[in-house]
């Protein structure tokens, strides 16, 4: 292999995992705060617009992003706004294992949803393991149910489908920007938050926390957006299914947050749909583009 082919792959590599470590933090940070989900909303929010405005500001893609946006930005914006909006109060409801591991069932969401809507036959694997998916689901929601946590278990779910709806949308309008839209989605919620909840009285000490949540998910985006350049399409997903295990692991270690046996069950049959779904294709796959999740 080429010496800067090597380079450019571990550059991907290294970013893409970066990337979903960070992202696995994203429950710690939710539950490590007594700061209502609103006012982390906007907090979080808050700085991840920020942090994602300037990288473009600095990159001198402002402009260029600016002038693409339009009513397709804006419909994955408000989906993502949507997401975000159920993706704190899942944490803050129900377990930080439950939410990552029904979370890892979007990609399989997100080829349905392209069934439906673009006519995109998904293959057989991709079929078999989305059936597979969405059975461990099923578990993880009865477990929900048993155990008074169904309603984060919903939202989290909900939070899933607004991510299918966004990678749907991607894939019908492939010209269609990742940043700005992402960026837009957070502060479409800063005016919502700003009437759901007192912002401005946050707990001593937890500012700080509110504010670094939203910059390092904010980094999470833009090192996937970056490794995904440099990396085959399923090489990215696979590495990017590190944070499946890893969120219920620090959950587990930094909270002593136990999951239920339910909730190990589901997650592992959704774990192992995920990585049988990626398996590397025997033939050479394409890098994708740069599409980041919830700021």
């Amino acid at each position: 292999m080429d010496a800067s082919i090597q380079s450019q792959r571990m550059a991907g590599l290294v970013l893409v995992t970066v990337s979903a470590l960070v992202f696995s933090t994203a429950g710690i940070f939710t539950r490590s705060v007594t700061a209502t989900a609103w006012v982390v909303i906007f907090w979080r929010g808050f700085a991840a617009a920020g942090f994602t405005l300037a990288w473009l500001a600095l990159r001198g893609q402002f402009t260029e992003e600016a002038r693409s946006f339009d009513r397709r930005s804006l419909l994955i914006s408000g989906m993502g706004a949507a997401g975000s909006a159920a993706f704190i109060p899942a944490f803050k409801l129900s377990s930080v294992a439950n939410v990552a591991l029904i979370y890892a069932a979007a990609p399989f969401a997100a080829a349905g949803l392209a069934w439906v809507v673009l006519r995109e036959a998904p293959g057989r694997r991709v079929l078999l393991a989305s059936a597979v998916s969405l059975g461990g689901v099923a578990v993880i929601l009865q477990g929900g149910l048993a155990g008074g946590s169904l309603t984060g278990d919903l939202l989290a779910l909900f939070m899933t489908l607004m991510l299918a709806g966004m990678m749907t949308g991607y894939r019908a309008w492939p010209d269609v920007k990742a940043a700005l839209p992402n960026a837009v989605s957070s502060l479409l919620l800063l005016p919502v938050a700003a009437l759901m909840a007192p912002v401005a009285t946050v707990p001593a000490g937890e500012m700080l926390v509110l504010v670094l949540f939203g910059l390092v998910f904010a980094v999470a985006s833009v090192t996937l957006c970056e490794g995904a350049r440099r990396l085959p399409a399923a090489e990215t997903a696979l590495v990017s299914a590190l944070e499946t295990p890893l969120a219920p692991l620090l959950a587990f270690l930094i909270l002593a947050e136990q999951p239920g046996l339910q909730t190990i069950a589901g997650g592992a049959v959704i774990f192992a749909a995920v990585l049988w779904a990626q398996r590397p294709a025997r033939k050479p796959v394409a890098p994708r583009t740069c599409r980041s999740r919830f700021p």
